[in-house]
């Protein structure tokens, strides 16, 4: 076929290529773009707590369990999607168009599938959350933001699925300039409808909730358009024969997804739970856990996104049956994330005092015990900002191995099992209170990460490849 022939636009590095700055530069060259989508897809969730933040602490801290729910849901989807691709990297390394464009369709397919009942259990969010312990108060600002947010989740799943395709035949751009133009039309919207602007009705947090869904299915639906019609993508086809059934290519895009949803669902679970913890402690606590955490959540973006490089990298050398040069594009990107992140830690210590202020406006009595705990959280998050950025790298470089078992059953053991046993223990049994909490999130990610980079190490120096399916 004529399509297997032509297929050489932006082809991977050789495999014989002997030095590692090859890599960093093919590395950083993928990853720019990809980390700054992750930060602006951040930007816009951080703009709309900052909006909210003017609302009130009860306001922030309504919205903290509001996405804890969501997230919950949310992290199903994306690790289902994420295995679109290692699945099309390393098609792309084989030199199998066909295949490239199989994986983002059964990806598509996933998450309509997965994306149909869960949206539905949000609108269940007002009892969920009253079994959990939650305020009535609490529970019912959050149920109203989600009423809005709920219908979210999967235009923004289809969106990490064409991003994935997109970086898997190392274009990644469009994804980073459909979010730079949503960052903007997102802050507007939201303003406009939370607090009732230019002729809308003022509709609180069910107006953020509804932002964010408009303007993720304008992301969607552009991302299409790219994919669909624009070069280099269109020659994919990616639409094509998309009502097809492919059960086996889907069956295996489950095998490798499903564990990654459950390592997102079991990270996420240990740090919904630590907010939890936080509910129990004090709505004072609670907002400056949620403040904390989106501080460390931005920086996460970055290593983040160098895991999705790490996943494409790693593929195309499985793809091109270079097992050399699968450990050298793992362990270029985890030196990435971990130079990244060192910066970045000494970074918020310098200005720890001053970042809570961007959540909350103007700092008036009632808000100073929020701000100042919040600023004491970050130092005692320092001890994990690092061992964070290693262990999602490291995951990601896994993954373009298909390697996704194994993880799961050490983020078990080390979310649960360790982490969240840590984060009670500390938090109750020994009376540190929010301290305690962090402390045992800051175990766990540390004994994560050293596990990952372990298994890494040991298959890529036995030379580890799994098999790329066949065209069909």
């Amino acid at each position: 076929m004529t399509t297997q022939t032509t297929f050489t636009d932006r082809a991977p590095v050789s495999a014989a290529t002997p030095h590692w700055r090859d890599e960093l530069t093919e590395t950083v060259r993928l990853a720019l773009p990809i980390a700054l989508t992750q930060l602006g897809q951040i930007a816009m969730m951080t703009t709309d707590l900052a909006l909210l933040g003017r609302l009130g602490e009860h306001v922030v801290a309504a919205s903290a369990l509001a996405h804890m729910m969501l997230f919950a849901a949310f992290v199903l989807g994306m690790g289902l999607v994420s295995a679109v691709a290692p699945l099309a990297a390393q098609a792309f390394g084989a030199r199998k168009p066909r295949m490239v464009r199989r994986a983002l369709r059964v990806g598509l397919w996933a998450a309509t599938m997965l994306g149909i009942p869960l949206s539905f259990v949000q609108l269940f969010g007002h009892d969920i959350l009253l079994a959990l312990g939650q305020s009535d108060t609490a529970a019912t600002l959050a149920a109203r933001y989600l009423d809005g947010l709920a219908w979210s989740l999967i235009p923004a799943w289809w969106f990490i699925a064409l991003r994935g395709f997109m970086g898997a035949v190392n274009k990644p751009e469009p994804g980073l300039w459909i979010t730079l133009a949503a960052i903007p039309i997102n802050a507007l919207l939201a303003y406009t409808l939370i607090y009732g602007h230019f002729g809308m009705p003022e509709l609180d947090v069910l107006g953020a909730g509804l932002a964010t869904t408009i303007v993720n299915i304008g992301m969607c639906a552009a991302a299409i358009w790219v994919c669909y019609a624009q070069r280099p993508f269109r020659k994919f086809r990616v639409m094509g024969r998309f009502w097809r059934a492919d059960w086996p290519l889907l069956r295996r895009l489950v095998i490798i997804g499903a564990p990654i949803a459950g390592m997102f669902a079991l990270e996420y679970g240990v740090f919904a739970g630590a907010g939890l913890l936080m509910g129990w402690i004090g709505t004072t606590a609670l907002a400056a856990h949620q403040i904390a955490l989106t501080i460390a959540s931005i920086m996460f973006m970055v290593p983040f996104g160098i895991s999705i490089a790490a996943t494409v990298r790693v593929g195309h050398a499985v793809g091109r049956r270079d097992s050399a040069g699968t450990r050298r594009a793992g362990f270029t990107a985890i030196g990435l994330g971990i130079a990244f992140m060192t910066t970045m830690t000494i970074v918020v210590m310098l200005t720890r005092d001053y970042l809570p202020i961007l959540f909350l406006g103007t700092i008036t009595p009632d808000k100073v015990p929020t701000a100042t705990l919040a600023a004491s959280l970050l130092v005692v998050g320092a001890s994990f900002f690092i061992a964070d950025g290693v262990q999602t790298v490291a995951a990601g470089a896994l993954r373009g191995l298909s390697d996704t078992r194994i993880p799961l059953v050490f983020s078990a053991i080390c979310f649960w099992m360790i982490g969240f046993t840590a984060c009670y223990g500390l938090g109750f049994w020994l009376g540190f209170g929010e301290f305690g909490i962090w402390s045992g999130l800051s175990l766990s990610v540390l004994i994560y990460a050293a596990l990952l980079v372990l298994r890494f190490h040991l298959l890529t120096k036995r030379g580890y490849l799994p098999d790329v399916p066949a065209a069909a």
